[in-house]
């Protein structure tokens, strides 16, 4: 073989050579990734998409004047004779580590100005440095594994839903405005002048239009589009997600169907962390009062529990009053194995300040107080009251017990967070595990404080728990009724995240209509709004639900990443700005004129 029957750029791949090469010559091309000069030898490492290879040049090579010129991230075409590493060198992390390439021959392909993000290494360089030089983050090797293992997460979930019997079908992008909870992106119409499209925020509607269309199952990997703030678990603007609609089904056959194929895809690359079997199957009302969540970590043993009765008439007259002057009020223990030390309280005391709360009641247990316990509240309820708590909450010496009081619906996320802290504190939460679980019974209804009315608590195209019956049952008694009224609602919780969210559809006409009416809406906006869905329901609609799982939280969950921006290929950052392609920005008034669009500035404050 010689140079020039080779291909112009290369004949393998940075990742391709073996010791079986040896001998060999070898073309590569890749980037520069470092270059090490040692006595006037120059280590070469060349990297493309799949690995890197030592190359070498030393005094001797035609290639070393070219050789002295390369810079970091400079696109080269190498051409060489593949030997082995001397021995003593091999490189065992490499998949090339058993040879190198000397050079007999360079060309500098693309020179690359000064980095203002390094490629080699994990620096910490602020987020919107890089994210505006994404394209030299993606080069940086853990993030380039991410990015491919997102891929192969995707692949994995494709074949499994095909596997079991989904098909794949593709939903339109440029729809009507849909009720998923957050704002919409509009696009405006130019043939249509004054009239918009909406971004999906979900293919919900469609794909319940498929079922009625007789599909049976269907799938989709799913981009969606929603209007609303950014957080560490939720990119702005667009996300996808693994869309799931099945036919015929109750409850059960979703968890039975669904259940197996995301434990395979987590088991499959979870690099050996213990799986959830089978989930537990949480009620909603369960999940507040034990976890002050409906997205509870599972890896954190600590369970709350309902103490009220220790409280009512005791001495601590902070809660004694509470409890006598208004029924809703509740005491929720909050336990702390091995936390039973004036210091860590004080310290939990602080951290509770710090949220903007009182504080945070304890009683902790030391050998010299036994039973009685120690702490201001301990010392107001006295013995018996506080040996009552420790029996209940099968606390030990060494232990000790939060509490935080009022009505539950007020105070629930506080007692979840100080759940979190704790078991984090005491070092409680197995960090190894992935803890899966379903979320059920979710209220169908919830109190909009803002408008003074009812409205929907999650998806609205639900069906209630007892269906129409119920609905009118509820609507009679009135506003309590209401909000107690349950959904063929669940979601899907790992360590902490909601990764999924699904319900059982209401595929009546005359229930959707009613659903909507107690919210305000009236029969004619139920046409208007969702008129596909209504008329379909017309003419012979199936039992259907399903589900939608977040993409980029599975990926964040199975790779170890902190926010899902570090597993999405060009996000935007906290600001819901793109800062790699300048978006958004303004339209040029040619533009604005073909839409029929005037821009009216916001009043400055």
């Amino acid at each position: 073989m010689t140079a020039a029957s080779l291909h112009r750029y290369r004949s393998t791949t940075c990742g391709g050579l073996r010791g079986s090469d040896i001998g060999r010559l070898a073309r590569l091309s890749g980037w520069v990734h470092r270059v090490r000069d040692h006595g006037g030898v120059l280590f070469i490492d060349l990297r493309d998409h799949y690995g890197i290879t030592q190359v070498v040049a030393d005094p001797d090579s035609k290639a070393f004047k070219t050789a002295e010129t390369l810079r970091s991230e400079w696109v080269v075409r190498i051409d060489g004779k593949v030997r082995q590493r001397p021995e003593g060198t091999s490189n065992a992390e490499l998949a090339t580590g058993e040879i190198e390439v000397y050079a007999t021959d360079i060309e500098v392909l693309s020179e690359a100005k000064e980095l203002p993000v390094p490629v080699f290494g994990e620096p910490d360089y602020p987020e919107d440095l890089r994210l505006q030089y994404r394209f030299l983050d993606l080069r940086r090797e853990t993030l380039h594994a991410i990015i491919m293992k997102r891929l192969e997460i995707v692949r994995s979930m494709r074949r499994q839903m095909h596997d079991a019997g989904f098909n794949e079908f593709p939903t339109p992008i440029l729809t009507a405005s849909s009720p998923e909870g957050a704002r919409d992106f509009l696009v405006p119409s130019r043939i249509h002048p004054g009239n918009f499209y909406a971004l999906p925020q979900a293919p919900q509607q469609y794909k319940q239009l498929l079922m009625v269309s007789g599909f049976d199952r269907y799938f989709q990997i799913a981009p969606c589009f929603r209007d609303e703030d950014p957080r560490a678990d939720r990119l702005p603007g667009e996300f996808y997600q693994l869309d799931v609609e099945m036919s015929f089904v109750e409850q059960e056959d979703i968890f039975q169907t669904m259940e197996p194929i995301l434990t395979g895809i987590f088991e499959e690359f979870a690099d050996g962390k213990p799986v959830t079997k089978t989930w537990p199957r949480i009620p909603y009302d369960e999940a507040i009062a034990k976890y002050g969540s409906d997205k509870p970590d599972l890896r954190n043993p600590i369970e709350m529990q309902d103490v009220t009765e220790h409280f009512r008439g005791s001495g601590f007259k902070v809660f004694a009053n509470m409890i006598e002057k208004d029924p809703k009020v509740r005491v929720w223990a909050i336990p702390a194995p091995g936390g039973g030390s004036r210091a860590f309280c004080d310290r939990m005391n602080s951290w509770a300040q710090g949220e903007g709360q009182p504080g945070l009641g304890y009683i902790f247990w030391r050998e010299e107080e036994g039973a009685a316990g120690a702490g201001p509240v301990a010392k107001n309820i006295g013995p018996e009251r506080a040996a009552a708590v420790q029996s209940q909450l099968a606390l030990k010496t060494g232990d000790a017990v939060f509490f935080t009081a009022g009505n539950p619906a007020n105070f629930y996320k506080f007692a979840g967070l100080a759940r979190d802290r704790i078991g984090h504190e005491l070092k409680l939460v197995d960090e190894n595990r992935f803890a899966l679980a379903w979320i059920v019974d979710f209220p169908f209804y919830e109190w909009n404080e803002e408008e003074k009315k009812v409205d929907f608590s999650h998806n609205p195209f639900s069906m209630p728990k007892g269906g129409h019956e119920a609905l009118q049952a509820a609507e009679t008694a009135g506003r309590d009724a209401l909000l107690a009224l349950k959904a063929n609602q669940y979601d899907i919780v790992c360590n902490g995240y909601e990764i999924a969210s699904g319900s059982v559809r209401n595929h009546r006409p005359e229930t959707m209509v009613k659903a909507f009416e107690i919210t305000g809406l009236t029969r004619a906006d139920v046409e208007a709004r969702f008129g596909g869905l209504y008329r379909a329901f017309q003419y012979g609609a199936p039992p259907h639900g399903g589900m939608a799982a977040g993409i980029e939280r599975i990926v964040m969950l199975l790779t170890g990443c902190k926010t899902v921006r570090e597993v999405a290929l060009f996000p935007m950052n906290q600001q819901a700005a793109d800062l790699l392609m300048n978006a958004p920005s303004e339209a040029s008034p040619k533009q604005l004129r073909e839409l029929s669009i005037r821009v009216v500035a916001p009043e400055k404050k």
